[in-house]
C-alpha cells in the first residue's frame, strides 16, 4: 500500500531525497567518503518501501552495509519510482538500485547497460486481485470487470495476447484498494504479499490469481546497478551485494525487527500485514530446481533470462535480438564468501 509521505532511512530531509530521485538536482558525487572512512552510497528504492525491500531495509537496520563500511541512503520510491530509478542510473546520479526483470530488459534496449548483480525473488509477486463473489477463479476467466493496471508493462501486454479479456476495461492503476473495496465489478493488479492482505483486513473479499500461472515469472527486486560501475568500482558492488545477501537471509530468518523500520516509514503497512508478506516472501525466495536442489539467495539464471527476453519480443515491446540475455545479469559477486 501508498502512503501518504515517506522519509529516508537516513538523516537527509525529505525534500532533499525527493529532489535527488525524481528531478535529478542533487550536487554532490553519487560515491563519497564520509569522515569516518566510510563510502557513502545511494540505494533507489522502485516503489514506497514494503516487505518487497525487506532485505535491502535489514543490512541497514542490522549493520550489515556498516559491516561493509558502507553508509547507505535508502531513498524510498513512488508511482513513477521504477522508471525514474532507470533515468537516475542511467546519468549516473546514483550507483545502486532495485528493479525488475522487465524493467532491466527494457533498459538495456533503450540503450541503458543495466545491470542485475543479485535478486531477491525467484518467482513474480505480480497478482491481478479479483472479488471471490465474482465467480472468477482464474485469470482465463476474468470478464466484465473493470480492470485497474499498468496498462503499459509487459506483464499487462502479456495478459493482453494470451487472454481474451472479455468486456473488460482497462483503467489506471491508482495503488489503494479503496476502489476494490466499493465496487463488486472490479478488479486490480498487485503484488501478492500486499494489497490481497489490506484488502482483507478492511473487509473485503480478495482472490489473488498470479500472473505467473500464464507463464509470465520475471525476475523481482532484484539489485541493478550499471555495466560502468561494474567495470571501474567491482569492489564497491561486491560490499553492496554481499551486505544485501546478508539482509535477504536475515529478513526470511526473523523479520520483526525489519518490519518495525518499514511500518515506522510506511505506516500503511501494518505489522499484521507485513508479518504476512515477509512469510509469502518466504515462498518466492526460497524456492527449488526440479530437481529439488535448493536455489541459493540471489541467484539468476540464464534460461530464465532467455525466457524473458523472448517474451518481450513476443509482445512487441523490443525487437528480435535486441537484447542479449546474458547481458543483462551478472553472478560475479554472488560467489564472494560472506563477511561475517
Amino acid at each position: 500500500m501508498r502512503p501518504a509521505a515517506i522519509i529516508s532511512f537516513r538523516c537527509l530531509p525529505l525534500a532533499l531525497a525527493i529532489c535527488s530521485i525524481l528531478t535529478g538536482c542533487r550536487k554532490t558525487e553519487p560515491v563519497q567518503t564520509t569522515a569516518d572512512g566510510k563510502t557513502s552510497v545511494q540505494l533507489a528504492l522502485n516503489w514506497f518501501v514494503e516487505c518487497e525491500h525487506g532485505g535491502f531495509v535489514a543490512a541497514d537496520v542490522h549493520g550489515f552495509f556498516e559491516d561493509e563500511q558502507l553508509q547507505v541512503e535508502i531513498i524510498p520510491g513512488s508511482v513513477g519510482a521504477p522508471q525514474q530509478v532507470i533515468t537516475e542510473l542511467a546519468a549516473g546520479r546514483i550507483l545502486f538500485a532495485v528493479s525488475d526483470a522487465d524493467n532491466v530488459v527494457k533498459a538495456r534496449a533503450a540503450g541503458v547497460p543495466l545491470v542485475a548483480v543479485m535478486t531477491a525473488m525467484q518467482n513474480s509477486p505480480r497478482c491481478i486481485m479479483v472479488h471471490q463473489a465474482s465467480g472468477i477463479t482464474q485469470l482465463q476467466d476474468l470478464a466484465n470487470v473493470e480492470l485497474a493496471i499498468s496498462e503499459s508493462r509487459p506483464f499487462a501486454l502479456w495478459m493482453k495476447k494470451k487472454l481474451p479479456l472479455t468486456n473488460v476495461s482497462m483503467v489506471p492503476f491508482s495503488g489503494s484498494v479503496g476502489e476494490f473495496l466499493l465496487k463488486p465489478n472490479f478488479a486490480q493488479q498487485g503484488f501478492i504479499f500486499s494489497e490481497p492482505f489490506v484488502a482483507k483486513e478492511k473487509g473485503g473479499d480478495p482472490l489473488a490469481l498470479m500472473v505467473s500461472d500464464l507463464g509470465f515469472n520475471p525476475y523481482a527486486s532484484l539489485l541493478v546497478t550499471t555495466e560502468a560501475t561494474i567495470e571501474q568500482q567491482p569492489e564497491l558492488v561486491q560490499r553492496v551485494v554481499r551486505a544485501c545477501l546478508r539482509g535477504w537471509q536475515q529478513y526470511l530468518d526473523n523479520p520483526t525487527q525489519t518490519n518495525q523500520a518499514i511500518n515506522a516509514q510506511n505506516s500503511d503497512m501494518t505489522l499484521a500485514a507485513l508479518e504476512y508478506g515477509a512469510q509469502e516472501m518466504v515462498k518466492l525466495c526460497q524456492v527449488q530446481t526440479e530437481d529439488e536442489q535448493n536455489v541459493d539467495i540471489g541467484h539468476m539464471d540464464l534460461a530464465r533470462w532467455t525466457t524473458l527476453v523472448r517474451q518481450i519480443e513476443e509482445i512487441g515491446e523490443i525487437e528480435p535480438g535486441q537484447v542479449n540475455p546474458q547481458d543483462c545479469f551478472s553472478l560475479r559477486f554472488l560467489s564472494s564468501p560472506q563477511q561475517k
